[in-house]
């Protein structure tokens, strides 16, 4: 039978991550055992009184039905008094905060809501691709805008002021920025939301990375007067270890709630409670948590430093999150082939930073998600391999 797809799908190809672990997979059905270092999905487990309230309240009978589409009042004054305890921001729980089935699912919502036929976003080059196809299959154009590393990986707002304007609805931004670990700086914050205003465009700002070996987690809310015009997404998957629970969040002004309540209450039935519950006693946890686990990931950042200085990449210590972004050697064309040329030669995948746009094409980033096993193992194998060579 031959039916033809619709027309939103022109331009959007299955996503990156999806194809290459599919090759991935046939290299290891050869007997390749590549060492996947490309993919942010925290291998550690979420804290265990977390997963001792999943288990306990699974266990109960009532707790199983469809859920409320703004999600359990007790989820919603947990994220509150996380956001005021660790960002100093005030959040209404019942008119400002709406849970979400992962904060990508939120990209989605957003997108939906507000862009019509032909309307503008922009979208950071590099940054995650989700954004730009969201923005697509709402049926958006996606706009980037390119950010160097000698502007310290910020929107050059200048530049911005000097384009046509009179489309764009939403502009996206991340810090810390995934893919560079860049962390926004003192002003930049300021001057997005003063952007925003004075050209009547959202400020929509992912906010997944804060907690990763970063002593200062920050909000954009702190902005006085941001709620005029931003809306922020946050997630528990990277801080909390439970990217496969998928639980995110939405803060915003009330009327930014409800109005993407009115399509998120088309699209699901709520969220599992117990699940809710849980996320609950996640961000009911202190500092000894995030300094557990951010001890992890700097063992296992310096190890990545080796790595990439085997590769004779260059990078900065400084960046913050659960990636390292390194610049490739003037040898390689692309990150992609120095990408390759590690994957095939070694059996070990790091991922190309031109997924990112075109900005990133002489990059790479490198996952802090594996054991230093298993980042002493890729050292030891690009060692043999130019040893060899």
């Amino acid at each position: 039978m031959d039916v033809s797809t619709s027309r939103r799908l022109e331009g959007i190809g299955e996503y990156y991550f999806s194809q290459k672990l599919r090759e991935i997979e046939e290299l290891n059905k050869q007997g390749k055992n590549i060492i996947n270092l490309g993919i942010g999905s925290p291998d550690l487990p979420p804290h265990p009184d977390v997963i001792k309230v999943l288990q306990e309240e699974a266990a109960k009978p009532n707790t199983h039905a469809y859920q409320s589409y703004k999600g359990s009042p007790v989820l919603r004054k947990a994220i509150a008094d996380w956001y005021n305890k660790w960002y100093g921001v005030a959040l209404n729980p019942d008119t400002e905060i709406l849970p979400l089935i992962g904060s990508k699912e939120g990209i989605m919502h957003i997108c939906m809501t507000y862009l019509n036929e032909g309307e503008e976003a922009l979208i950071p080059n590099p940054g995650y691709p989700t954004y730009s196809s969201a923005v697509k299959l709402a049926g958006g154009k996606a706009v980037a805008y390119e950010m160097q590393a000698s502007n310290n990986w910020e929107p050059d707002l200048d530049a911005l002021e000097k384009t046509d304007l009179s489309k764009v609805k939403l502009l996206w931004l991340n810090y810390p920025h995934m893919p560079t670990g860049q962390l926004a700086s003192a002003s930049l914050f300021e001057r997005i939301v003063a952007f925003g205003k004075k050209h009547n465009i959202i400020i929509c700002h992912d906010n997944p990375y804060s907690f990763i070996l970063n002593e200062q987690p920050a909000s954009l809310l702190t902005v006085p007067g941001a709620k005029e015009v931003v809306i922020e997404l946050n997630s528990l998957s990277k801080s909390s270890n439970m990217a496969g629970w998928r639980v995110g969040m939405l803060c915003a002004a009330k009327d930014r709630i409800d109005e993407i309540l009115r399509f998120k209450s088309n699209m699901d039935s709520g969220m599992f409670l117990p699940v809710q519950l849980a996320a609950a006693k996640a961000l009911g946890l202190g500092k000894e948590w995030y300094n557990s686990i951010n001890a992890i990931y700097a063992q296992r950042r310096e190890k990545v430093f080796e790595l990439l200085a085997l590769l004779n990449c260059e990078f900065s210590k400084s960046q913050v999150g659960m990636f390292v972004w390194a610049k490739t050697p003037t040898a390689y064309k692309s990150g992609y082939e120095l990408s390759d040329e590690v994957l095939y030669g070694s059996n070990v995948f790091i991922t190309p930073g031109g997924i990112f746009g075109s900005a990133g094409d002489p990059y790479i980033r490198v996952s802090l998600c594996g054991s230093i096993e298993r980042f002493e193992e890729a050292i030891g194998r690009i060692k043999n391999k130019n040893n060899n060579a």
